[in-house]
């Protein structure tokens, strides 16, 4: 590693361990991870008791490899992204995502004030994020980190979350043929539910996983 890249890095691990302090003073269990191997190695010891485990479709966690691993042990895996699937077994398998032993997501933001914020279209992903699975682990990259408000996190989902994430699943909105947010009426539109976690849920064991890499968008 080259001293540009060495105090770059240097710079986003403050970041992160300033976001992983608020973190605990919001209630959530966080770690830092410097890199991909660290966050991969955590998730395989926290799916050792667990029999289902859910994906909620997150790049980031995709990035790990994690699923191959737990496959390999065994473990009952439910990803509804899973190529093949017709609409109503996606469907169920993100129903039984909310019951599961252990979910797996990325976060669209996460304010250095320890806030998680996230926008869904269909919400399956951040309704199991706060209620429902035994124990959730949310994996968020250098690159999800936003020093400012909410709205600041919003925003950051808006202009470079989901205009790529809508080209990756072949979305007819604006934003996929433009890049940029129109806040459009669109039929296929991704922004449908946003949601603000601040303090660690009362009923849901939340572990964050802050990793000084860029992960998904």
């Amino acid at each position: 590693m080259g001293l540009t890249e060495e105090l770059v890095s240097w710079t986003h691990e403050q970041k992160c361990q300033k976001a992983i302090e608020s973190l605990g003073k919001n209630g959530f269990v966080a770690l830092y991870c410097p890199t991909h191997q660290e966050a991969c190695d955590y998730i395989v010891a926290e799916a050792g008791d667990a029999l289902t485990v859910g994906f909620g479709g997150s790049m980031s966690v995709a990035a790990l490899g994690v699923e191959a691993l737990l496959l390999e042990q065994g473990k009952e895996i439910l990803n509804h992204s899973k190529p093949g699937l017709s609409k109503d077994e996606r469907i169920e398998i993100m129903r039984r995502q909310l019951t599961c032993d252990l979910f797996l997501s990325g976060c669209n933001a996460l304010t250095l004030n320890g806030e998680l914020v996230n926008i869904d279209a269909t919400g399956n992903r951040v309704a199991a994020m706060f209620f429902g699975p035994r124990k959730v682990v949310v994996v968020v990259g250098r690159n999800k980190l936003v020093d400012g408000t909410v709205q600041d996190a919003v925003a950051r989902i808006k202009n470079w979350a989901t205009p790529p994430n809508a080209r990756r699943l072949n979305f007819n909105t604006p934003c996929a043929r433009t890049g940029f947010c129109s806040d459009c009426n669109s039929p296929d539109r991704l922004c449908r539910v946003t949601t603000i976690i601040d303090r660690k849920p009362r009923f849901t064991d939340v572990r964050v996983l802050v990793v000084n890499s860029d992960m998904g968008f």
